[in-house]
């Protein structure tokens, strides 16, 4: 396993990297946005970002690899607004962890991040049917999205995610906190507005917006007539 830190501060840099490595991952260090942007590779399997760094700041770095690359993200930020770490979610990371930290966090959490990719590509090698709902074909083997035109829809990780769990429950109304623990890895309630904003966005997207359901004082849900194609 490969780990990319971004981590400008030297000291701190260099006690991760030798934790990590103890704990067996392969980890290249990047002092600053641009060498982590060039450093991003395909072997590359999850992503440590700090926000403070020197040249651009870690929500850049993040807008710049959810461009090219569905890499797991976790940030580390000294930052305890809440506005920051939606932002970041927001973005495409896909967890965080708050400054000063135990390293006994970081390495949970980053089995975790890791622990709920495989599970995806699991899901994505097993489960082959291609799903019509209202005309929105979803492929949950290719992981590919298509409007009833059949023009393709760029959908970030965790839009195709949440779409994808919608899917496979397709009839059933999820909560709210259901889907936060499946798609997020986690039921905290502050993410509710996060939730809000990736199905408002997957919606538009798909250009039709009735096929995400809103069920009042629940959660959400994919009609049922949808038929495997």
């Amino acid at each position: 396993m490969q780990l990319l830190v971004v981590e400008d501060n030297e000291h701190v840099a260099g006690a991760l990297v030798s934790v990590l490595g103890r704990h067996g991952y392969e980890v290249v260090w990047a002092p600053d946005g641009g060498t982590a942007l060039d450093e991003l590779n395909p072997r590359t399997d999850l992503v440590l970002l700090d926000l403070a760094l020197p040249d651009m700041d870690g929500f850049e770095v993040c807008r710049h690899i959810r461009r090219v690359s569905d890499v797991p993200i976790i940030m580390v930020t000294a930052r305890t607004q809440l506005d920051a770490r939606i932002r970041g979610l927001e973005l495409g990371a896909d967890d965080y962890v708050t400054k000063p930290y135990d390293v006994r966090e970081v390495l949970v959490r980053i089995d975790a991040v890791l622990r709920r990719g495989r599970s995806r590509e699991w899901d994505g090698r097993h489960d082959a049917a291609q799903v019509a709902v209202q005309g929105v074909h979803v492929d949950m083997a290719a992981r590919e999205v298509r409007r009833p035109d059949g023009t393709s829809v760029s959908l970030t990780r965790k839009e195709y995610d949440l779409l994808a769990l919608l899917v496979r429950h397709r009839g059933s109304a999820l909560t709210r906190e259901r889907i936060l623990r499946e798609v997020w890895g986690s039921s905290w309630k502050g993410l509710g507005r996060t939730l809000e904003v990736h199905v408002a966005s997957l919606r538009r997207k798909l250009g039709e917006p009735d096929v995400v359901e809103t069920v009042r004082g629940v959660g959400y849900r994919v009609a049922g007539d949808g038929d495997d194609a």
